[in-house]
């Protein structure tokens, strides 16, 4: 693969894959969260200053039948602008007249976004001919949308073909894949994984594929109390998935088998509804009483995993510990960032895993207290899974 840090971007005009897919105000349609945009910087600044121009390719939202205006990339012009430190014209179409003409004319130093890549069907279908005409605007490819790379779509896997010998990935994918190999690889043991969420059957494969390579793997959020059920305990309405309680059985015995530790949360804090003013009090998490639920881990559970992650050298952690973002039932994950954020000041190495734990460690501030914080949540589950990402593999073909 071609290292972006060595290419010559001279007088070319480099067609950058980034993800602007960003959270906008549902009444104002401002962007309230621009760290993807901001992830994208470092590539696009380094090839301005080597003398290329950008040609930005993104999606935004999922629209459905054509263009809509509320999927419409002008929305967050003045943000890109704004964190670029210029101005950014834009084409109202990607592949469209305006397209073609804006790009032919693009100088060195000169930004042009694109439209929503997505307003063609082609794209998500991955078609050839609509990767093609996306690759004629440029005499450069480069990757940087690590949060698109488990989709085999136009843009982020068909147009590398039409670039074999001036195609690369970016800073942040460059990153995204390093510490992702780092922890899959070469991971300093003792190697706990972090896995929550309110689902069993949405990480049944990554626990299933760490349990090759963890030493721990700690388990909490709604999915935690489907492990409780298989074993016998009782739940109360705590969130429950009854077709897995074979998997759940089948992945505590193969963890035994393999000497694998599955730490379960030994206490919750339970609530009479689902609701932030809900009535609440602690109990072990097998004994939950009809009538509640539990939405977060309790204190026992939140010492005996703070010991478990400071004698970790390695720590993966993707899914929250319960409904953080209600503060009554934010202790858990607020509790287990704190203990992350503790083991790496101590020489762990912790990656993030996107998604819910991103939004986590942002909220309670520790973002710049963990060793790496992933971008792309579903990208990152499927590359744990064991999965290839075609976006990478499109890169390095």
């Amino acid at each position: 693969m071609i290292s972006i840090d060595t290419y010559s971007f001279k007088g070319k005009r480099a067609i950058v894959r980034v993800d602007f897919n960003v959270p906008l105000d549902k009444e104002t349609f401002e962007v309230t969260d621009d760290k993807r945009i901001r992830a994208a910087l470092p590539t696009i600044h380094h090839i301005l200053k080597s003398g290329g121009s950008v040609i930005l390719l993104s999606h935004f939202g999922r629209p459905k039948d054509g263009p809509e205006e509320k999927f419409s990339l002008k929305q967050i012009i003045n943000v890109v602008e704004k964190n670029i430190g210029q101005t950014v014209q834009f084409a109202s179409d990607c592949i469209g007249k305006d397209a073609k003409e804006r790009s032919a004319a693009l100088k060195s130093g000169e930004v042009l976004l694109l439209e929503n890549v997505r307003f063609y069907a082609e794209e998500t279908k991955g078609d050839i001919g609509f990767a093609e005409k996306l690759a004629s605007l440029g005499d450069c490819y480069v990757n940087d949308a690590f949060g698109a790379a488990h989709r085999a779509h136009a843009s982020t896997t068909q147009i590398a073909q039409f670039f074999p010998r001036d195609k690369m990935v970016g800073f942040l994918m460059k990153a995204e894949i390093e510490s992702a190999r780092k922890v899959l690889n070469h991971a300093e043991r003792p190697f706990t994984a972090i896995v929550g969420g309110a689902k069993v059957s949405d990480k049944v494969l990554i626990v299933e594929n760490l349990l090759n390579i963890a030493d721990h793997i700690i388990i909490g959020g709604g999915m935690s109390y489907t492990f409780y059920k298989a074993q016998g305990g009782t739940i109360g309405q705590s969130l429950c998935e009854d077709e897995r309680l074979d998997t759940c059985r089948e992945i505590l015995a193969k963890a035994k088998e393999k000497g694998v530790r599955i730490h379960l949360p030994l206490d919750s804090t339970i609530a009479d509804r689902f609701a932030a003013d809900a009535v609440t009090k602690v109990t072990p998490s097998n004994q939950i009483p009809d009538g509640w639920m539990g939405l977060d881990i309790g204190t026992k559970a939140i010492a005996a995993f703070r010991e478990v992650l400071l004698a970790s050298k390695t720590i993966l952690w993707n899914g929250p510990m319960g409904v953080f973002e209600m503060k009554a039932f934010e202790n858990g994950t607020k509790a287990v960032a704190e203990a992350v954020a503790e083991a790496t000041a101590n020489g762990a190495f912790s990656l993030i895993g996107g998604g819910d734990s991103a939004a986590a460690v942002q909220k309670f501030g520790m973002s710049d207290q963990v060793s790496y914080v992933s971008t792309g949540g579903g990208a990152l589950l499927e590359y744990f899974e064991g999965k290839v990402l075609p976006g990478v593999q499109a890169m390095e073909a």
